[in-house]
């Protein structure tokens, strides 16, 4: 899968988990899967914790992770949720 189709799986919301970057429909950390992988987890492990999500949702984190390790700011556009009437 491509970089930027990676990438579009990360939302970054203010008014979702604090503004933190999450998988875009979730309210799953990237930190949390980075975490998980820091700790030995694989990516199988992760999917049967978290079954909602993809493999490519697990790469985008670590996508996202790399990026910012390399300080290069990566432009994810913030999304706000309609307010529910």
């Amino acid at each position: 899968m491509a970089k930027d189709n990676l990438l579009s799986r990360i939302s970054i919301d203010p008014n979702i988990c604090f503004g933190k970057p999450c998988i875009r429909g979730h309210r799953i950390h990237v930190s949390l899967i980075l975490d998980y992988l820091a700790g030995g987890m694989n990516i199988e492990e992760i999917l049967e914790g978290y079954p909602s999500i993809e493999r490519e949702d697990v790469l985008a984190c670590i996508d996202y992770g790399a990026e910012m390790a390399r300080d290069i700011f990566v432009e994810i556009p913030l999304s706000t949720r309609e307010a529910s009437a």
